[in-house]
């Protein structure tokens, strides 16, 4: 591996939600996460694929009544999201309607801030990279 090429994510964050269409276009719109796969049926999506530009992504899909092998609740992932410029997410997230739990600051490890998407969940924007193993 060189300095350029990071390793393909071997960690996804999951997540359910009611209105998964909607939370999907919130984290395109106004947080930057770019759509890679949506299978759905009608507004039901079955599993939803989001790459975050810098490497990495999520996955979600839509809470299910019965018979869930996932069943997360809405409103219950919490997920670390690096970025460059946490302070432009912020302002973007902030302007489509996210609430704030924590403006961008400087913490001792790097610049963050703290949202909650419309569906509850919590993400913080940040520049902290994490140690080198």
């Amino acid at each position: 591996m060189t300095a350029t090429t990071a390793p393909a994510p071997q960690v996804w964050p999951t997540l359910r939600a009611a209105d998964t269409p909607a939370l999907i276009r919130f984290l395109v719109e106004a947080c930057g996460f770019e759509e890679v796969a949506v299978f759905a049926d009608g507004d039901v999506v079955q599993h939803a694929r989001l790459a975050w530009p810098e490497c990495g992504g999520i996955m979600l899909g839509s809470v299910r009544e019965a018979d869930d092998a996932w069943p997360l609740q809405p409103g219950s992932c919490g997920s670390y999201v690096v970025c460059a410029d946490p302070d432009a997410v912020f302002a973007r997230a902030v302007a489509a309607g996210a609430t704030v739990v924590r403006g961008p600051a400087d913490a001792c490890h790097g610049r963050e801030c703290t949202l909650r998407d419309p569906e509850g969940n919590r993400w913080s924007f940040g520049t902290y990279r994490g140690e080198p193993r």
